[in-house]
């Protein structure tokens, strides 16, 4: 697996709007800003909906109020900062292939997008009932604290990804070098 998605890099490094972006004096940076402060709106709004449903936040409001008033800003904010986090990952895809911190960041991204959809589907499935309590049902409260804890993870995974700790030149082979996705005869770039 690690060959595959170390040649995909490769393959996508050979494209003239990938070394173009990455090499621009301006785009990468605005880019990376947009990403950032894309991804500030969205956890925003999230983390507000999280910390209703935790009890810990806006108690007096209904939690599907806040919900329904919050999602729109988060989608927004969720949407663009796919796509300039996919910009960003098409703009160095080798090293970022090959970043132990890229690869857990992407982990915690399924498991935040299953828990999404899980929450989701509890939060439809509730009778309401709830709505005006001071906490939400225990698997609705659930969901919330893994929200919360996986995106402060993927943050932090995010942030760790320019430090190269682990790169496939930098570390010994073991256990590192596989997660890190270090393919043997690989071209170091």
């Amino acid at each position: 697996m690690n060959e595959l998605f170390y040649n995909f890099a490769v393959w996508l490094d050979t494209h003239q709007l990938s070394t173009s972006i990455h090499e621009s004096y301006y785009m990468y940076n605005w880019i990376e800003s947009t990403h950032v402060l894309t991804l500030m709106l969205c956890l925003g709004m999230l983390f507000l909906i999280d910390l209703r449903m935790l009890g810990l936040a806006f108690t007096n409001i209904p939690a599907t109020s806040i919900a329904r008033r919050l999602n729109t800003p988060m989608i927004i904010g969720f949407s663009i900062m796919v796509v300039t986090g996919v910009t960003l990952f098409y703009a160095v895809p080798v090293r970022s292939a090959q970043s132990i911190w890229f690869r857990f960041k992407l982990v915690l991204l399924f498991a935040a997008a299953i828990n999404a959809y899980l929450f989701h589907k509890n939060m439809i499935k509730s009778d309401g009932s709830w709505d005006a309590d001071v906490r939400a049902p225990k698997n609705l409260r659930v969901g919330a604290g893994l929200s919360l804890l996986f995106w402060i993870l993927i943050v932090i995974f995010g942030r760790l990804i320019a430090y190269d700790w682990f790169d496939c030149e930098y570390t010994s082979p073991g256990i590192s070098q596989f997660l890190s996705g270090c393919v043997d005869g690989q071209i170091q770039f």
